[in-house]
């Protein structure tokens, strides 16, 4: 089931709008690779480059919904690319998506062909409820692949759980909560910006769901 994700009222006073989902699933078994998924991931890159160029890709309303964003948060979205933009320019220039394991790559092909930007934790290393807050001055964010934590400045919308940060909303997962393949239980995030209606970020959370059990099993907790 598709919950809404709790955004602190400061955040919702900034940005009027801003929404994102959570969807639980359960039981998975995360594997490096799967021969079937490599197969869809070869269609939808044909698909993709069928259906796309950089021109038409700029002037989407959604692309240009998350750029809008990372402007008013102080990024440059040519510089710092919104996750599924990131994701449709590394296909379009005749670059295959990164291999991870097949919850990631599941839930990567789903955000290229919904261009909405999606997330993932590892259930079993979250406590409590996710839920979305600006950062407080001096926190510290460990980010996948990054060598040492960055330190923050205040006010950036973050999404945490009782005990840490797990993400830089909308761009950045934190290390700590990272998919692996021991991973059984996953929280998709859904991330939303100002000028995307719930509607599209229901389709696209469907779309990671379809893909990530059927490539690791599981199911949608209610």
């Amino acid at each position: 089931m598709i919950h809404p994700l709790r955004i602190e009222p400061s955040l919702q006073g900034r940005f009027p709008g801003l929404q994102a989902h959570l969807i639980g699933l359960r039981d998975v078994r995360v594997e490096e690779t799967n021969p079937q998924l490599e197969e869809l991931k070869s269609e939808i890159i044909k698909r993709v480059r069928m259906r796309w160029n950089l021109d038409e890709l700029r002037r989407h309303p959604i692309i240009r919904a998350y750029r809008d964003f990372f402007w008013r948060l102080g990024l440059d979205p040519t510089k710092t690319r919104p996750a599924a933009e990131a994701l449709l320019r590394r296909v379009l220039h005749g670059r295959d998506l990164p291999r991870i394991n097949t919850a990631v790559d599941a839930y990567n092909i789903a955000s290229l062909e919904t261009l909405i930007a999606l997330a993932a934790f590892d259930g079993d290393r979250v406590v409590g409820e996710p839920y979305m807050r600006e950062a407080e001055p001096g926190e510290e964010f460990l980010g996948i692949g990054m060598e040492r934590p960055r330190i923050l400045k205040g006010g950036e919308p973050v999404i945490a759980d009782d005990e840490k940060l797990l993400a830089l909303y909308p761009y950045r997962d934190a290390d700590s909560s990272k998919i692996t393949l021991q991973t059984t239980e996953i929280l998709i995030l859904v991330c939303g910006v100002p000028g995307i209606d719930s509607e599209t970020l229901r389709k696209a959370g469907e779309v990671a769901v379809e893909y990530i059990t059927r490539f690791c099993g599981g199911g949608v907790e209610p």
